[in-house]
């Protein structure tokens, strides 16, 4: 079974504009995405069975994806909420 690719990108093409433009303005929100971005790949890799995980190490980088996810949402509906 192919693993779906969940960059930010893909996930919210809604915020295609507010990405590009907070990846460039706001250390923060980087350094998040940065983050997301690896953890997703080390996922990926997981799931392909790349990178030899168990369950739980596997479960927990998926929870902090999620978390980073949310954080990096809500930095995102900030920014269009102000651009609107």
């Amino acid at each position: 079974m192919p693993v779906e690719h969940h960059t930010l990108a893909n996930d919210l093409p809604e915020f295609k504009h507010e990405i590009h433009q907070l990846k460039m303005e706001n250390a923060h929100f980087k350094k998040l995405f940065d983050e997301y971005h690896e953890l997703t790949r080390s996922i990926e890799n997981m799931e392909n069975e790349v990178t030899l995980a168990t369950t739980s190490e596997e479960e927990k980088a998926k929870h902090r994806r999620v978390y980073l996810k949310d954080e990096l949402v809500s930095m995102l509906r900030k920014a269009q909420a102000t651009t609107a």
